[in-house]
């Protein structure tokens, strides 16, 4: 029946249905009726009958429309757009945040972080997003190993500090010297034993380098111990310290670091970068074909920051004021120059350039922090940086691995642990790794490694012969430790000598040199090197598993 007709059959018996509405509702329809009719006559165009529609009482308005077909009624809504007009939804009530949802979003504004207004593509719980956050932060936060030249550190699952190792010069144990002994005698520690002065602190997180340690507790306290020549241990003088002691500048850090020569770092919870230590560095410099010379030449070091030119180094921590605006959420400490990444997935670098380990090409030195432009380019968000000796690694969040610089900067034959077959000035994505998840990554000064998101651990640069990477040969690029097929590593800390890496249960494998692993100071071959990646019996260390 033709929309019109269906129209006029139902304006008639509205007509004969006028009784039941009110006098007044049934005069205003009788009369908007009559006119329907008149213009039925010829018939009316579905618009004119349309606009009639909308005049009529909406009682009787309804009772036209339900006396329509299906198929008038699709007729009528598509050529009177008028008559499908909504009227305006009242404005929703205001969600309510439950207990749980509440506290998170206290957390996350108290260290600085944007939460926003609406949840992330994909998800759908607020209390799950913010915990996954919450969750990702805390894993940035925990490093529960950590490997210097001849000394381990770890943090046991009930946040005790422990070391083992030989110490060469008193320095990296944490353990004060015996009265009675001899101080020119190198002490050693066998299996992994609790720093008698850190009982009853929480740790979660250490790091060191070849001369001093930090340690970071669940408070957000940073301890250090070491050699204090440069300041490098942030308690303003340049005194040697046997045992931890807390830096009483520093509170509420989230995030700490050590590199060489002899700087150190800190991020707070409001993402705000801190460094101190030595301020200049030396390096061997290059003629116009790129062949090292002799002499020697200063450059600044890593600190991030200018300094008067009466001193070279920084005694206490300093902001980092040039990233005062971006909040800083990781940063790596190579050989005078430092990478940081900000929560926007932004790389910086600044220091000496000493073979292309800022990223920024041929450029000599960054006093302050300058972004990685070819990283920029990308177009990726990173999450993770590390940096050794004059190379340097950054992970995406997609698992993306980019390496740049050149490890062989003294011409010593080495490999390059850039994770390429060559030199490489500005990041260029590691090609070994594609196919590859990487979601933890780390560096030492002469080597490096990579963890998928299967567990798996590659390893690449130089010092394979005593072990310390789990190869007999010494790959430029990365390989998996096949010895560890099976095990699925969850932390890892790459050391000069060995390398230490837990499990997904916390069990600590370790292999390389004897001196510096768990095992005694000869080792279960003598004084051979640990070829094979061995489990540490007594101890359990705490990570993260993937969610």
């Amino acid at each position: 029946m033709p929309l019109a007709a269906a129209l006029r059959t139902a304006a008639r018996e509205c007509k004969l249905a006028a009784p039941i509405f009110s006098d007044e509702q049934a005069s205003q329809g009788l009369a908007i009726t009559a006119e329907l009719c008149a213009h039925f006559q010829p018939p009316a165009t579905s618009a004119q009958a349309a606009s009639l529609l909308l005049q009529l009482p909406a009682d009787l308005l309804c009772g036209i429309l339900s006396r329509l077909g299906i198929r008038d009624i699709a007729c009528l809504a598509a050529t009177c757009r008028s008559l499908c007009r909504d009227a305006p939804a009242p404005p929703p009530p205001p969600r309510q945040i439950g207990p749980v949802e509440a506290e998170l979003r206290r957390r996350a504004e108290a260290r600085g972080l944007d939460v926003g207004s609406s949840l992330p593509e994909g998800a759908t719980s607020w209390v799950a997003c913010l915990l996954k956050r919450s969750r990702r932060d805390a894993q940035r936060r925990q490093a529960p190993l950590a490997a210097e030249s001849y000394c381990s550190i770890f943090v046991d699952t009930a946040g005790r500090l422990l070391t083992c190792g030989r110490d060469l010069d008193s320095t990296g144990l944490g353990h004060a010297l015996d009265p009675a002994a001899d101080p020119t005698l190198c002490r050693e520690i066998g299996p992994p034993t609790p720093v008698p002065s850190m009982q009853g602190r929480r740790i979660v997180s250490v790091a060191t380098s070849n001369g001093h340690c930090l340690a970071l507790s669940i408070e957000g306290d940073v301890y250090s111990w070491g050699g204090g020549s440069y300041g490098a241990l942030g308690h303003g003088d340049r005194g040697t310290r046997m045992v931890p002691s807390r830096i009483e500048s520093l509170s509420r850090i989230e995030r700490i670091a050590v590199g060489q020569p002899w700087t150190s770092a800190a991020i707070d919870e409001k993402g705000w970068l801190f460094t101190w230590g030595k301020a200049s560095s030396s390096d061997l410099d290059e003629d116009e074909y790129g062949n090292l010379l002799e002499d020697e030449i200063e450059g600044p070091s890593g600190l991030g920051y200018e300094l008067n030119a009466e001193t070279d180094r920084q005694l206490t921590p300093k902001k980092v004021d040039a990233l005062s605006q971006e909040r800083v959420v990781g940063v790596a400490l190579g050989y005078g120059f430092t990478l940081a990444v900000t929560d926007a997935g932004a790389v910086f670098s600044f220091g000496f350039n000493m073979e292309g380990g800022l990223g920024h090409g041929l450029s000599r030195s960054e006093v302050l922090p300058r972004r990685i432009e070819a990283l920029a380019q990308t177009e990726r968000r990173f999450i993770a940086v590390a940096a050794g000796m004059c190379h340097a690694l950054a992970l995406t969040e997609e698992g993306e691995l980019y390496g740049w610089g050149r490890e062989d900067a003294y011409g010593w034959g080495r490999e390059d642990a850039n994770g390429h077959e060559r030199e490489q000035r500005t990041p260029q994505r590691i090609a070994a790794l594609i196919g590859q998840r990487v979601k933890l990554v780390n560096a030492n000064e002469y080597t490096s490694c990579a963890v998928t998101e299967k567990g798996e651990l590659f390893t690449w640069g130089a010092m394979s012969a005593d072990g310390s990477i789990g190869h007999e040969e010494s790959p430029a690029t990365p390989m998996r430790v096949a010895a560890l097929s099976g095990v699925k590593i969850a932390a890892v800390a790459i050391g000069v000598t060995h390398t230490l890496a837990a499990d997904a249960d916390g069990v600590v494998w370790v292999f390389g040199q004897p001196s510096a692993l768990a095992l005694g100071a000869s080792g279960p071959e003598g004084n051979a090197a640990v070829l094979t990646p061995t489990p540490i019996p007594t101890l359990r260390v705490r990570v993260f598993n993937s969610p």
